[in-house]
């Protein structure tokens, strides 16, 4: 589950995207005719709490407040780019692919039983755990991809320069309410202000 973590998060952290304030106050985000609502990233927040006070995270390294609030806007946003990715070149994604990948993590954590937990610790709201893991495979098929075309690179960086091109194309937008967007470290400034943060 931590690898399914990383490699997300991490492709996340680099991303140079386009922000502007988006045209709806409902609007979280848009990344070309793709809108994601504020009710879905709020949703995604409020779960991961949720669940998160059913189990004991003492000694897991979870984060709160504006962090948890960028973390959840920023995984939305990199999972409709790299849907966009996975359409401009043709790349197909079926659902049993999904469903094996949710079995193989089952089986390595110990039974389903130990998913809710599994989930706390990798900070996925369990709403979004197929959808994180469509993001994944993709990431992993354009990596496979790349690989085959001769691309060196083990780092992620090709599958980044990717990301980095169709936000660019697709212009992502941003609303105002979640931060601004530092062209300097790639990642999320959080607004001081931030009316979605949970305290």
């Amino acid at each position: 589950m931590n690898n399914v973590k990383k490699i997300v998060a991490s492709l996340g952290a680099g991303l140079l995207l386009v922000l502007t304030g988006c045209s709806s106050s409902n609007s979280a985000a848009t990344i070309g005719k793709t809108d994601i609502p504020i009710a879905t990233v709020q949703g995604t927040i409020d779960q991961i709490l949720k669940e998160r006070a059913k189990v004991d995270t003492a000694d897991m390294n979870i984060v709160a407040g504006a962090e948890l609030n960028t973390n959840a806007i920023r995984f939305h946003v990199i999972s409709v780019l790299f849907d966009d990715i996975a359409e401009k070149i043709s790349l197909k994604l079926k659902d049993s692919e999904i469903a094996a990948r949710k079995a193989d993590i089952i089986l390595q954590i110990g039974g389903e039983d130990r998913l809710p937990i599994s989930l706390v610790g990798a900070q996925i709201a369990p709403k979004d755990f197929s959808r994180y893991l469509r993001t994944v495979l993709i990431a992993e098929k354009i990596g496979e991809a790349l690989k085959s075309q001769g691309d060196p690179s083990t780092d992620g960086s090709g599958i980044q320069k990717l990301l980095v091109a169709m936000a660019k194309e697709k212009k992502v937008k941003i609303n105002p309410r979640y931060g601004a967007w530092d062209y300097e470290s790639g990642n999320i400034t959080p607004a001081a202000d931030n009316a979605t943060v949970k305290k």
